[in-house]
């Protein structure tokens, strides 16, 4: 007989934690019939614009990352009035990032430290988190988000219209598994080395059926996934370590990977990250040069990513501490300013009338 194994779990801080269940979470923060409908409805919306039929340009906008639920509530609000009115032309989303990965150290976001003192309440961002999405719809905005942890979209997922596969994750078979048994639009993006392939080679992944471990969303308790595939996959260019990926030559070669793998060559540029070197006022020209190109005669570019918040560039954290924080302003990378942005996406919405209009 093989002798019994000792399980030492020496880098533990103490038991694991036990945190409430999807199940519990959900039934506390119920979502309406009307939210559902409208998560349903821009699922769709979001695919059609992938697939070709709706010709409208999907944009997602919003924070680096959702630090405050104030400043979360305003910004949804005021985008949500934009979004109805330039609604015929685009179809803007609002991002609503609540995980941040990480190069090295630094906040994690809002989920793992929902109170920015290190104290790591992951249950109470739990429920903050779909407090705010629950508030988002409410408005009527379809909401993005990035997938990270593959736990985390059992408590929140059913309100999010969009979800993205970051660049440290996008050659993960765990997110690969994950977008495969989602039932909305998911983008994989470039790696932070440039590497387009392997975001293709998700996306080929994720539309095949696969069988993993996962949760279930009643008790949290481990099981066994089996997916359908997801076909409302595609790539997403964000840039890299090495410069940008968003001009002509670039998204013309990614749109070739594609063809190569035998998918459709439709893609979303991220204006942000290594697209404007991590500085707000870059990304005002990524994303005209983006929106130039499609109202050109590029129809396989069917979206665009801005990081944006009510007032511009960001703030340190560490560095100024929680109670001296700004108000509005990003405490991750830099964000765009309220209005420029409204002045951006009033830009996009004349262009995409007309090719003429693309002169700025």
């Amino acid at each position: 007989m093989l002798p019994e194994l000792e399980i030492l779990d020496t880098n533990l801080d103490g038991e694991p934690e036990n945190i409430a269940s999807p199940e519990t979470v959900m039934r506390k923060l119920r979502t309406t019939p009307e939210i559902v409908s409208h998560v349903a409805r821009s699922r769709r919306t979001i695919g059609n614009i992938l697939d070709g039929e709706d010709h409208r340009l999907a944009i997602f906008v919003g924070p680096c990352s959702i630090h405050s639920k104030e400043v979360a509530y305003e910004y949804a609000e005021r985008l949500a009035a934009v979004a109805k009115r330039l609604q015929d032309r685009l179809f803007i989303g609002m991002r609503v990032y609540f995980e941040k990965p990480r190069t090295t150290l630094g906040w994690k976001g809002l989920i793992y430290d929902p109170d920015l003192d290190n104290t790591c309440d992951v249950e109470k961002g739990l429920y903050l988190a779909r407090k705010i999405l629950l508030k988002v719809g409410r408005l009527g905005l379809a909401a993005a988000t990035e997938w990270l942890d593959p736990i985390t979209p059992q408590y929140f997922g059913d309100l999010v219209s969009w979800g993205a596969i970051g660049a440290r994750t996008t050659e993960s078979q765990i997110h690969r598994q994950l977008a495969s048994a989602s039932s909305m639009p998911i983008g994989f993006k470039n790696s932070t080395d440039g590497n387009c392939q392997v975001a293709v080679n998700g996306v080929l992944a994720a539309r095949a059926d696969q069988v993993f471990l996962g949760i279930d969303r009643v008790k949290g308790r481990v099981a066994r996934v089996r997916s359908k595939g997801n076909r409302k996959t595609h790539i997403v260019l964000r840039g890299s370590e090495k410069g940008p990926n968003y001009g002509q030559e670039s998204v013309r070669e990614a749109q070739g990977l594609l063809i190569k793998a035998g998918l459709p060559p439709r893609l979303a540029v991220d204006c942000s990250h290594g697209n404007c070197n991590k500085e707000w006022e870059r990304q005002i020209l990524a994303f005209q040069d983006v929106i130039t190109q499609r109202v050109l005669g590029n129809t396989g570019i069917i979206g665009a990513m801005l990081e944006s918040n009510i007032h511009e560039g960001n703030q340190r954290l560490e560095e100024v501490g929680k109670a001296n924080l700004k108000y509005g302003v990003s405490i991750t990378d830099q964000c765009i300013g309220w209005e420029k942005t409204l002045e951006l996406l009033e830009w996009a919405y004349d262009a995409m009338r007309s090719p003429q209009a693309v002169a700025v």
